[in-house]
């Protein structure tokens, strides 16, 4: 077996980065398998600007396999630690029989051809046809892939990785999202509504309301906890006993981020309240000390306080009911809805009754969480400095939630979401690279008990929902996004589910249900946005929950 080479200078602190190599593959392809023999590349010679070495892959693999250095790997043992072999053998699940698919879709979409496009800087000399040959052999093996699977699945005897632009590579894909990428294939074929008749509603939910809609702020002074609380009241002539919509925004956004969805509401007869989380909206994230640092970016406590935040609006909003006024009597605090969208999709949930496990969060920051793993999954861990074991911030006049991207992973553990019982509808986007869909939504969608639908987006991404105008979120900055037009036809389907959600607490219910349906979202599905909505999962779809990389 041929050996590996590396080239090493003077300054040996720079053999780190083999480190960061290591993991930088494991990011871009976590995936494992077993390639034959006959195919297998030998050795694979990593690059580190002047420096080069050599090891044989048959070494490497050992490793990952036993923890155990061979004796020529010997001298790297400060590198290949026990966190480098679990990279190591991380594994991406992918159906073999839509392999060819798969890397179809993927060397097709934007997303797709700048992995290429960095795999290929990562390994000099690489040729896309080369490149893909190795992913599709890889894919088709029953275990899935992994960083040893795919460099033996290369068609040249040696491979050879330059290790800065791997460890670039690894700032830039993240596991859990190309596996919710590798996901969305399948998810579109089998949750396609399978119909020849078309949908031919009799009015459209999407469309503006008769109402009129008036806008107005309160700057609301919680004095107990010391914070203050900006709100948009959008309201109009309604219905009182509707039911009363809170929005709960992001991490780094801000009470306009859903602005267009409030005003729809209104329109219709709702009073929406959109609140402001002072420590936890764009100002406070623009402020924050360590902004690198997604684990520490918010205070622990911003976890209990955002569903407090909403709990004190609503006793704020029931006083206000009884004063006259132009508010006066416009506040259904007793059947509320909330609406949150990423961070704001955790505190509805919490509020609806999802029981927060602080104790599994715990367990998986301190021995899971590596740098390859997406913003969300470090953002839950900004919770782990909480003492408590669980908690509980169920407010009983929450009749119904919507979480709209949510940040979940762990915060919940496996069991919390199972306490939620009431009416619940989550969105997920198969390209969000902040909150992976199968980690962040689909997997936590199959937990429920109550009622529930699941909306998703195939292509969407983490801001496709927000309205186009507004860009106060520093996830933009951040990740490619794609919004405006090309995502109208999602926003149209946001704009009609919500609403027709939202009507499930009041007598018009029966009306509005045939909106909550695959018929509804599939008509409103574009060749390049295709969007499903389902209330449980198929069984082709449940086999992958298991796969979710921790």
């Amino acid at each position: 077996m041929a050996k590996m080479q590396f080239r090493f200078g003077k300054q040996q602190r720079k053999i780190s980065w083999v480190q960061g190599l290591l993991c930088g593959m494991t990011i871009a392809l976590s995936w494992a398998g077993q390639i034959p023999a006959t195919l297998a590349a030998e050795k694979v010679t990593i690059r580190l600007g002047p420096f080069q070495q050599s090891l044989a892959i048959a070494d490497l693999e050992k490793f990952a396999k036993t923890g155990k250095l061979p004796e020529n790997l010997e001298i790297f043992g400060s590198l290949l630690t026990p966190q480098v072999r679990e990279l190591l053998n991380r594994r991406l699940q992918v159906d073999p029989a839509f392999a060819d698919k798969f890397i179809d879709e993927l060397v097709r979409s934007p997303q797709g051809k700048q992995l290429v496009a960095s795999l290929g800087a990562a390994i000099p000399g690489s040729t896309v046809d080369s490149l893909q040959a190795a992913l599709n052999l890889s894919l088709r093996q029953i275990n899935g892939l992994s960083v040893v699977g795919f460099l033996q699945a290369y068609p040249e005897e040696n491979v050879t990785v330059d290790a800065t632009k791997a460890v670039q590579l690894a700032v830039e894909f993240n596991g859990n999202y190309l596996q919710s990428q590798a996901l969305g294939t399948l998810l579109e074929r089998e949750l396609a509504v399978k119909t020849n008749t078309s949908f031919q509603p009799q009015f459209d939910p999407a469309a503006s309301g008769k109402n009129t809609v008036q806008q107005q702020t309160l700057i609301l002074r919680d004095q107990q906890r010391k914070r203050i609380i900006p709100v948009d009241i959008y309201s109009s002539r309604g219905d009182t006993q509707a039911p009363l919509v809170v929005i709960s925004h992001g991490l780094g956004a801000n009470r306009r981020f859903f602005s267009y969805l409030a005003r729809h509401l209104a329109s219709h007869g709702i009073t929406v309240a959109a609140i402001e989380h002072p420590d936890s909206n764009i100002n406070a994230n623009i402020t924050a000390s360590e902004p690198v640092n997604l684990a520490k970016l918010l205070p622990a406590t911003e976890f209990i306080e955002r569903p407090k935040d909403i709990s004190f609006l609503l006793n704020e909003l029931a006083k206000l009911n009884t004063q006259s006024g132009q508010l006066q009597g416009k506040f259904n605090t007793e059947k509320v809805t909330v609406i949150g969208h990423s961070l704001g999709g955790y505190t509805a949930l919490a509020l609806a009754g999802a029981e927060v496990n602080l104790e599994e969060l715990r367990q998986f920051c301190q021995t899971s969480l590596s740098f390859n793993e997406a913003p969300g999954d470090w953002l839950q861990c900004a919770a782990a400095p909480l003492k408590e074991k669980k908690l509980q911030l169920q407010d009983e006049r929450v009749k119904s939630a919507i979480a709209f991207n949510p940040v979940v992973g762990k915060l919940f553990g496996k069991n919390g979401l199972a306490q939620v019982t009431n009416p619940t509808l989550i969105l997920s986007a198969t390209e969000d690279a902040l909150t992976p869909a199968l980690k962040h939504q689909i997997a936590p969608f199959a937990q429920l008990q109550g009622p529930k639908y699941l909306i998703t987006a195939i292509g969407g991404t983490h801001l496709s929902i927000s309205d186009p105008a507004y860009s106060g979120s520093a996830a933009t900055t951040l990740i490619k996004e794609k919004r405006g037009e090309e995502t109208n036809s999602l926003r149209q389907l946001i704009r009609g589910v919500t609403l027709a959600f939202t009507k499930q607490l009041t007598p018009e219910a029966g009306i509005y249900q045939p909106f909550l349906t695959s018929d509804y979202a599939q008509s409103l599905s574009t060749p390049q946005l295709p969007l499903r909505l389902n209330s449980d999962l198929p069984g082709s779809i449940k086999p992958w929950l298991g796969l979710v990389i921790d």
